[in-house]
């Protein structure tokens, strides 16, 4: 199979470093292997000061598993503890053509060729990194007894649909399930609104993410500045406190930048 490069990320340096527990000055906790699971070691490679950190592989199309996306993700986690990164997205591999290497392509076709571009993003996101929160109500029969309780329509009309025969026509069933969703979403935006309000004055920027299921109120990603973070642990445990076992938190990070620079690079056949 042809060989080529796997691209993880663009990181500001100077020179091609070797990360590998032998290398004294940079990453010496760098023990990962490459992704695929081989022996492939991961280094960089530079146009002036900026690198792209790679590690050889084959030419193909790396299936998105968690084994992958995980191998993908240590190596720019280990990579941002001395590094500002910039991710590039999951699975691209630079290929060899007319005679030049993957690597030779990557410093002549992409980082020379978008200089300014990654200098700009690497300002932008320095002493940057992402901090993830979820929120997921912890007893939904709490939860629907509190729309209920808060939406005197759907009270009513739940009301007039319990006192009539099982046989009931199942178009005011529907009406109501149709109610019921909407004040769902409106509550959950709601307690978005008052985590955010919280929050507020201790991030850069935000991504709300898709939610899953009627539990999970926020899926939310932040950017925050390194010398914020534990003002921000800081205000979760407060959230945690408030909220008292009625919502869940799942806070995770520092990690890498991904939802707010993802890099996507592609080199000419």
């Amino acid at each position: 199979m042809e060989k080529g490069s796997y691209i993880y990320c663009i990181i500001g340096a100077n020179g091609g470093k070797k990360f590998t527990p032998l290398d004294g000055k940079y990453l010496t906790r760098f023990t990962l292997p490459g992704i695929g699971g081989g022996s492939d070691q991961i280094y960089s490679i530079s146009y002036r000061d900026i690198a792209a950190v790679i590690s050889a592989s084959p030419v193909m199309r790396y299936p998105i598993s968690r084994e992958n996306t995980i191998a993908h993700q240590k190596v720019l986690e280990e990579l941002m503890e001395e590094f500002t990164v910039l991710p590039v997205k999951f699975g691209t591999v630079a290929s060899s053509k007319d005679g030049v290497c993957a690597a030779d392509r990557i410093r002549g076709e992409v980082l020379k060729v978008r200089y300014g571009e990654f200098k700009e993003l690497l300002v932008k996101m320095d002493n940057k990194i992402e901090l993830g929160l979820k929120a997921i109500w912890t007893d939904m029969k709490t939860i629907f007894q509190e729309i209920v309780d808060e939406n005197r329509e759907i009270r009513k009309l739940r009301q007039k649909l319990f006192s009539k025969p099982v046989t009931q026509p199942f178009g005011e069933k529907a009406t109501l399930g149709e109610m019921v969703i909407h004040a769902l979403e409106r509550k959950k935006s709601k307690e978005e609104r008052d985590i955010l309000n919280v929050l507020k004055d201790n991030y850069i920027d935000k991504r709300i993410n898709k939610v899953f299921g009627d539990k999970m109120i926020t899926n939310l990603a932040f950017l925050v500045e390194r010398s914020k973070v534990e003002e921000f642990d800081r205000l979760v445990d407060k959230l945690d406190t408030t909220y008292d076992g009625r919502i869940k938190f799942k806070y995770v990070g520092p990690v890498p930048p991904i939802n707010f620079v993802e890099l996507v690079i592609f080199l000419k056949e």
